[in-house]
């Protein structure tokens, strides 16, 4: 920073105002020269992928750090490390946590099977995913009704034994959980829209209004200062 300031100097002597049509302009760009200069350097931040690690860093105390931190959880799937602020009014960014999350269709019609796979495996199981399951899993083919279709509920023809096929009610809207945060906190339940096409096609619609990043940055919160007890830290969200 000190090499910038010095070049803005010299660069006013070069500058020249000039007037166009009553108005005042600068020949070169302006740049603001800083009153405090802080000589030390900042740091890269290093990235990592769990709460744990971040909690060791800070408690181990890694890189001999001096000061109160600042935790600022960004996101349900990031948190930020940051120094108390310098002199020139920057912080140091020491730690950029971002957790690791499956992809999640929201919003997309999907086959059967693979809507299916992806409820199984990225999400934690409740007695609505596990309705669900029965009901794509069991859905007689092409044959999806939309003659029954009030808009919330719909009816389809399913399986309900051996060479035995009745129609039965999809729920809606349904409580889920999906993996989408981080894995050493709790996983929010939110609501969600599920609908079936012709096909047959699965897909599920958030529909919480996005209140669920609330809940999951508060579990991250939580988590943070029970290990954090003791630490010089301010967590903010």
């Amino acid at each position: 920073m000190l090499k910038e300031a010095l070049e803005f100097l010299v660069s006013l002597k070069e500058t020249k105002l000039v007037e166009v049509n009553g108005e005042k302009y600068s020949t070169e760009e302006l740049k603001h020269v800083p009153i405090i200069y802080d000589p030390t350097p900042v740091t890269r931040a290093i990235e990592i992928s769990t709460l744990t690690g971040l909690v060791d860093y800070i408690k181990e105390n890694v890189d001999k750090l001096t000061g109160p931190l600042v935790v600022h959880i960004n996101s349900p799937k990031s948190v930020s490390v940051y120094s108390e602020l310098r002199p020139d009014a920057r912080r140091h960014g020491y730690i950029e946590c971002k957790a690791w999350t499956p992809e999640i269709k929201y919003g997309s019609f999907i086959d059967v099977e693979n809507f299916n796979i992806m409820l199984q495996s990225c999400f934690l199981q409740n007695e609505h995913s596990k309705a669900i399951l029965k009901v794509v899993g069991n859905i007689v083919e092409e044959n999806v009704s939309s003659t029954s279709d009030d808009g919330v509920s719909q009816k389809v023809v399913a399986k309900t034994g051996i060479a035995k096929v009745a129609e039965i009610e999809v729920p809606n809207p349904v409580i889920l959980c999906p993996f989408r945060t981080f894995a050493e906190v709790d996983q929010p339940e939110s609501k969600f829209i599920f609908r079936l096409q012709a096909g047959p096609k699965a897909a599920i619609f958030e529909a919480d209004g996005g209140i669920w990043r609330l809940y999951a940055m508060q579990n991250v919160k939580a988590y943070l200062a029970e290990k954090l007890q003791g630490c010089d830290v301010k967590i903010i969200s």
